[in-house]
């Protein structure tokens, strides 16, 4: 007897609450770290060059999405995990705030607690980086079974690291890892980017 293994699909009012929940946790956790004196807010938000923030958050951006077209368009497809097409299929405002709320919390979480505090910790910041990454990639269980899947999330997550200890402003990688995200979803969603299919 054949027993089928149905993939739930992900519901994007529970994954934004869930974003939400872990986004709030976060923000406790940093407002701590400040009340104790672990870190300072000039760690979190500087915005002493603000054009150069901007350009940051612009030329990452741009350079991450086409990252990610060259990407899919190199790799063949039964290397692309598929776990991200349900979300093509989300309205624009859920994709928007799924977006948006994924990339805060995992913004907030990675560079925000962990690599900060691992930056106190070791007093190094490329093993700081080194070290967040890896543990963003250990999140990512569904890529384990496409390991390039993983090297498609590393280079951005170093991007995201290196943003963070050159700008202390939260807001950069947050921003470039939201418009990242939606930039590729939405290439997907109206079929100006495809997959490349197997010969």
């Amino acid at each position: 007897m054949n027993k089928k293994i149905i993939k739930k699909e992900v519901n994007p009012k529970d994954a934004i609450l869930v974003f939400s929940s872990f986004s709030f946790i976060c923000l406790a956790i940093i407002f701590m770290l400040i009340v104790y004196e672990v870190v300072n807010i000039e760690q979190y938000l500087t915005f002493n060059h603000p054009a150069q923030l901007l350009m940051y958050v612009i030329i990452a951006s741009f350079t991450l999405v086409l990252y990610g077209v060259i990407l899919t368009y190199v790799v063949p497809s039964k290397d692309i995990d598929d776990t991200n097409k349900s979300y093509q299929m989300y309205s624009l405002q859920e994709i928007f705030a799924f977006m948006l709320l994924g990339a805060l919390f995992e913004e907030l979480l990675f560079r925000g607690i962990i690599q900060n505090v691992l930056y106190i910790w070791l007093d190094h910041q490329w093993m700081a980086m080194l070290i967040t990454t890896c543990l963003f990639l250990a999140i990512h269980v569904q890529y384990f079974k496409k390991p390039i899947m993983l090297l498609n999330i590393s280079i951005p997550s170093l991007t995201f690291s290196w943003l963070y200890f050159n700008t202390y402003n939260i807001l950069v990688p947050i921003i470039v890892h939201f418009l990242m995200n939606l930039g590729i979803t939405l290439l997907f969603k109206y079929n100006v980017l495809n997959v490349k299919k197997p010969k």
